[in-house]
């Protein structure tokens, strides 16, 4: 009887979401026009589409990644989309001192911040965990502490403008998976920094939201290299998912998931715990004589 009751109470939060869903969040491109924003990783995979979609509703650019000359062909590229402004600004979120650079520049560059977009992260290698300490230690300065420094740093302008920061998370922040625990236990800390950080500014009356996007397996250059032969699930564009983070921005929500999947995977891994580790063993492909070398 309870398998059923929670099988029940499962499939009405389903329906729930799925209409909210199908009326879709309350977005209007409109208001972006204009807008003072900050992207990091924006050389490549989603957050130069991030860039690009920010660019076409006429916002102001500011991007930031390690490559310059990569982050300048963007710029270009943003420029001719539509883009009020776009300028450029490398940096290396391993090193604290760029988070406090990047940040400064932005606000001094555009005259304030509407939207701190953190997207970044740090090159780790797909596969079982080797004992290297060390390497998730530098993986937690890059995917969490720099990201957490950034919001420190922007809040008093966001907090001017009405503004919003947005953290890109991943499913791997919500139900735990083998292949990636440095990178897991960064989005892990993102989860809970930013979801505690949601309820004290509510509690505080500030002016600032927080909305924080569950992704899922998305076709970015890097993820599908690494993933290849390893993960039996498909891979979502890398434009749908920018745009799901914008709207969702944009609308000020507290969660966003992207693509559809990712939230029933976020009850399922609650409710049903022997079948959620079951289905995210057999997801994968294990070949001990290959896993590792990537």
């Amino acid at each position: 009887m309870k398998f059923y009751t929670k099988l029940f109470f499962l499939c009405s939060l389903g329906v729930a979401f799925i209409a909210v869903q199908w009326s879709g969040p309350s977005f209007h491109a409109e208001s972006l026009k204009g807008a003072r924003v900050l992207v990091t990783g924006a050389s490549t995979g989603i957050g130069e589409q991030l860039a690009y979609h920010y660019a076409r509703l006429g916002a102001q650019l500011v991007i930031t990644a390690r490559r310059g000359n990569v982050l300048e062909q963007v710029v270009n590229k943003c420029l001719e989309l539509g883009a009020q402004k776009a300028l450029f600004i490398p940096a290396d979120m391993a090193n604290p001192e760029d988070s406090d650079r990047v940040v400064q520049y932005a606000i001094d560059q555009l005259g304030g911040l509407d939207y701190l977009i953190l997207n970044h992260i740090g090159p780790s290698p797909y596969r079982m965990w080797d004992g290297d300490v060390e390497h998730t230690r530098w993986l937690l300065q890059v995917n969490f502490l720099s990201f957490v420094q950034m919001a420190k740093n922007a809040l008093p302008t966001l907090e001017k403008s009405n503004g919003s920061i947005v953290v890109v998370s991943s499913l791997l922040g919500k139900v735990t998976s083998p292949f990636a625990l440095p990178y897991a236990a960064t989005k892990f800390a993102l989860n809970g920094f930013f979801g505690g950080l949601q309820h004290e500014l509510a509690m505080q009356g500030s002016n600032v939201s927080v909305t924080i996007c569950t992704l899922g397996l998305i076709d970015t250059e890097t993820a599908m290299e690494k993933i290849k032969g390893y993960i039996n699930i498909s891979a979502y564009p890398a434009h749908e998912a920018a745009w799901h983070i914008i709207a969702g921005g944009a609308s000020r929500l507290t969660e966003t998931y992207y693509p559809w999947y990712t939230y029933y995977v976020c009850l399922f891994r609650d409710w049903f715990p022997y079948y959620r580790d079951l289905a995210t063993r057999n997801s994968y492909t294990y070949n001990p004589q290959t896993v590792g070398n990537q």
